[in-house]
């Protein structure tokens, strides 16, 4: 009989089809659900299609699909995508039949799709190059594989994106036969251009890893290797430069070094009323509404006093520069003040911010707010609370054409984990927040803007 393995990290929308496809599929007598602590309800939504759910042991596809493995009951293990809704009615069997019928031990797929760029670009040239020995395959970081247990138990699955390229040749070395098989058109998310380089340096550091460099001791080598590198980058920053890109920042401990309202708590006097309003009330609607009638009868000009005693992340007009040039739409998207956030958005030359609005009238606060419809859910939002700056940035992306593959999200906090986990790129500045670094594709915890630079070139 045949478990298939199906790793997922927040896919509830497409994990139970995924389910349902699996457990349909002849000689199969388990499904299980690697769940790499999902943000949303995929773990709900896997249960009730029938599989059984696990919790991963770490963050990480590598980690998901051994604990996997380690758990099935079966011989014959399938690994499936959790993100595809356009597998074959039959690609269980396409997959595990080979094995079943004694024509292989490790079965890897390819299937009808855009070439990919991290396959081209640097996997198969670094392989022809460290590994000329090593069998040709159509698509060897293919992820839809099956495979006996007992090998796949030996098999070193690697963090990140190396994972699927060092199980193919980890078999290899043990001599497995191995058998590539067509299982026809597939569509999934492509990744965003920021994220290839990510994913080309990890699929090659796998690589070179697992061939033992063979070959690689001579400046000719390490001359290839390094046009390939220069040849995936360039790819990169083309297309990157061609693409309408929006980076949204997080105003509080991200552009300012602390929270405007703690800092004006503290300058105003009402810093016990704010925290009896903080610890008090869940519901962020009416927490809003009572923290702003504590700046009632606050002029513009102490406002933005306050805002200007507060230390900015050093080189932000560095980064937005870079942004900038980089073709990037820059904004503030934040629970505080408008007043605050279009300060800072005149200061420093962010081209939009979204913000609650604090009433004035003849420059003195109203203790009023209006809480814009920017953050609230629609029909297409893609989480359940009831307010959520990624509703912001979803709006805010398609006002300006901008794919959510394509955003740059940079925040520290619990309500920035939404935007963080669902943009092209999520950076984790200076947070005390686990779950923040968790969902992050780059924890940085120095505050200086500047670090952030070398990663986006």
């Amino acid at each position: 009989m045949v478990t298939v393995i199906i790793p997922a990290l927040n896919e509830e929308k497409t994990v139970g089809v995924v389910v349902k496809l699996a457990l349909q599929a002849k000689n199969v007598s388990e499904v299980i659900v690697v769940d790499d602590k999902s943000m949303d309800e995929t773990v709900e939504a896997a249960r009730l299609s029938g599989a059984t759910v696990i919790t991963s042991t770490k963050l990480g596809k590598g980690a998901s699909m051994k604990d996997g493995a380690m758990i099935a009951k079966n011989q014959i293990l399938v690994f499936l995508d959790a993100d595809i809704v356009t597998y074959k009615s039959d690609v269980v069997e396409l997959l595990s039949n080979p094995i079943i019928n004694g024509k292989a031990d490790f079965v890897k797929s390819y299937f009808s799709r855009q070439a990919g760029r991290v396959t081209e670009l640097v996997a198969k040239p670094l392989l022809s190059i460290l590994y000329p020995e090593f069998p040709s395959f159509k698509q060897p970081l293919s992820g839809m594989i099956a495979g006996k247990k007992d090998l796949l138990l030996q098999c070193d699955f690697e963090d990140g994106y190396g994972v699927d390229i060092g199980i193919l040749m980890d078999m290899h070395h043990k001599g497995a036969r191995i058998l590539e098989v067509d299982i026809g058109a597939v569509e999934n998310r492509m990744q965003a251009l920021e994220q290839l380089g990510r994913m080309s340096r990890e699929v090659a550091r796998t690589i070179m890893k697992k061939s033992n460099m063979r070959d690689a001791q001579n400046l000719e080598t390490f001359e290839n290797i390094q046009v390939i590198r220069e040849q995936m980058e360039f790819a990169i920053r083309e297309g990157l430069i061609s693409l309408k890109k929006l980076a949204m920042f997080d105003m509080d401990n991200t552009i300012l070094r602390a929270s405007f309202i703690n800092t004006a708590s503290e300058a105003f006097g009402f810093k016990k009323e704010l925290l009896d309003i903080v610890t008090n009330n869940g519901n962020p609607f009416i927490r809003t509404k009572l923290i702003a009638k504590l700046l009632k009868g606050k002029t513009i000009a102490e406002v933005l006093n306050v805002v200007d005693s507060i230390q900015v992340t050093d080189n932000i007009r560095e980064l937005i520069s870079f942004l900038k040039g980089q073709g990037y739409i820059t904004g503030i998207v934040s629970d505080s003040y408008d007043c605050v956030t279009n300060h800072l958005k005149n200061k420093f030359g962010f081209d939009f911010t979204i913000s609650n609005e604090l009433e004035f009238s003849k420059s003195i606060a109203t203790g009023e707010v209006k809480i814009p419809s920017f953050f609230l859910p629609d029909e297409r939002s893609l989480c359940k609370h009831d307010y959520c700056k990624l509703n912001a940035l979803m709006r805010i992306s398609e006002k300006y054409g901008v794919d959510l593959k394509n955003t740059l999200v940079i925040g520290d906090g619990e309500n920035d984990i939404c935007c963080i986990k669902n943009a092209g790129v999520g950076i984790s500045f200076c947070s005390t927040n686990a779950m923040v670094d968790s969902v992050a594709d780059y924890v940085i915890k120095v505050p200086d803007f500047n670090v952030i630079i070398p990663i986006l070139s």
